[in-house]
């Protein structure tokens, strides 16, 4: 991975990872989840608009011929993402939450196996299974006493399998436009979907704490504008894979941030359940991946 791909990927996983304390923080001080993505994504939306119409900005529309797969994956990788973090953080903490969505480049390597028609070797399928023994750990360190799997941890686990989607399919389309123009697509086409939660939203901010709206403001700007376009550089400067993998350091952060600030810390089950899946993250990435070979690509003669 060359130097600029590690320095936006890195800043990206950094900011990434406080995202998930401050959506508790959010739901914590009044907002209901709902409310709390469509909040955060109006003030993404408005900043990328404000940038796309800011006087000598070359900011180009997408192609006709693009358009339908920039709404799709804003739709999965944007819509669907949040809605299964924000909502599964009503009843899964913010380290737990950070450590199941940092399972996507299991979901992603899957993608690239089956979809994309990749070949992985012996490693690479250890990996896999490594990762899903890690998942399935956490995910019962997260249920309590009651051992009940908490339907917060699937949510989120959705969430993981939509944000491989995006990873997997938006390199394409990172070749035609830049990150900024890119990140405003999909920030745009995703948001689309969250009017459905706009009755009340107003009530909601006048009720909220100050923490919560300064929360809610700073998920807005940081982890969904600035993050996303940090990570589409990350994406476009170096090789997709490598990059996805830098993943496996979020839940560091995300553990941290929600250690100091909200004094929630993961069961000591669902920190080996995350040390095994980050394991299995890092044997798919570097080991398997040494094992991958293309399928073969048949030509016809012109």
């Amino acid at each position: 991975m060359n130097t600029k791909a590690f320095i936006m990927a890195s800043i990206t996983v950094i900011i990434w990872g406080s995202s998930f304390a401050s959506i508790r923080v959010g739901l914590q001080g009044g907002y209901s989840a709902g409310h709390l993505i469509l909040s955060r994504y109006l003030i993404a939306s408005a900043i990328f608009a404000v940038y796309a119409l800011w006087p000598g900005v070359k900011f180009r529309l997408p192609k006709k011929e693009d358009l339908l797969r920039i709404c799709v994956l804003g739709w999965v990788g944007i819509s669907i993402y949040h809605i299964g973090v924000t909502f599964g953080e009503q009843t899964v903490s913010a380290a737990t939450a950070g450590m199941l969505v940092s399972s996507a480049p299991i979901f992603t390597a899957l993608i690239s196996v089956f979809i994309l028609k990749e070949r992985m070797g012996l490693y690479g399928w250890i990996g896999l299974a490594l990762g899903f023994i890690g998942i399935g750990i956490i995910t019962i360190g997260s249920a309590g006493p009651s051992l009940q799997l908490s339907k917060g941890a699937f949510l989120v686990l959705m969430s993981a399998v939509a944000t491989s989607v995006l990873f997997a399919y938006q390199k394409p389309l990172l070749s035609r436009y830049t990150s900024i123009e890119l990140t405003a697509y999909f920030t745009w086409a995703g948001t689309l979907p969250f009017l459905i939660f706009s009755p009340g939203l107003l009530s909601d901010i006048q009720h909220a704490t100050m923490g919560a709206n300064l929360s809610a403001l700073y998920i807005g700007i940081f982890p969904t504008t600035i993050g996303y376009v940090t990570w589409a550089l990350a994406l476009s400067s170096g090789k997709a894979s490598a990059v996805t993998s830098m993943l496996y350091i979020e839940p560091v952060f995300a553990i941290l941030v929600a250690g100091i600030w909200l004094n929630e810390w993961p069961t000591v089950l669902s920190i080996n359940g995350g040390a095994i899946a980050i394991a299995g993250v890092i044997v798919v990435n570097l080991l398997g991946s040494k094992q991958r070979a293309p399928a073969k690509k048949k030509y016809k003669a012109a």
